[in-house]
């Protein structure tokens, strides 16, 4: 029943965004985080390819040469990276728009919630840094995103968990931000 797994899967990883999400005060982030892994586009494949132990993405990815299910999803959700690139003008090609910093921070959560459900057990603080620094070189992220989730993750990495959310709560956060309609 690998549609069960998954689905459990899922729902643990919302589970632990929203909890943090809401910890920062971002209460509508946190609800709507990622609804649309229950649509069949992506529910679907992912049952498919569920191994539990990384995304089912990568094993779709391996099997047809991309995949469906995160083409459906990064153009749905606004804390990917993936969400915000599109055409520089100036230099002409593709790359990273600045991401509004309260899906800077829903990326960090994102982030932090994907290591602790595919390391249970095994996870650490360091675990999100050091994936990040992995592939941060494919990455089109604007430097100013780079910069600000790359610090969050150090904070988290050499402080832990009750550092970074006061960090986050005390100077990223701030009262226009949170109120920042995009």
């Amino acid at each position: 029943m690998k549609w069960w797994s998954h689905l459990k899967t899922i729902n643990h990883h919302k589970w632990l965004v929203m909890k943090s999400c809401f910890r920062l005060g971002l209460i509508k982030q946190g609800l709507l985080h990622d609804l649309s892994k229950y649509s069949p586009t992506e529910f679907l494949v992912g049952a498919k390819y569920y191994q539990g132990t990384r995304s089912p993405n990568n094993a779709e990815r391996e099997d047809k040469g991309y995949t469906s299910a995160w083409l459906h999803h990064k153009g749905r959700n606004k804390h990917h990276l993936e969400y915000w690139i599109d055409y520089d003008l100036e230099n002409g090609g593709m790359t990273g728009m600045k991401m509004p910093v309260k899906y800077v921070v829903e990326m960090f959560c994102d982030r932090v919630a994907a290591s602790k459900n595919y390391n249970r057990g095994t996870y650490n603080n360091t675990f999100p840094l050091t994936y990040y620094q992995r592939g941060k070189s494919k990455y089109l992220l604007h430097p100013e995103t780079a910069a600000l989730l790359e610090h969050l993750l150090e904070i988290l990495a050499s402080q832990g968990e009750d550092a970074v959310f006061d960090y986050i709560k005390k100077e990223v956060l701030t009262r226009e931000v949170r109120r920042e309609k995009v």
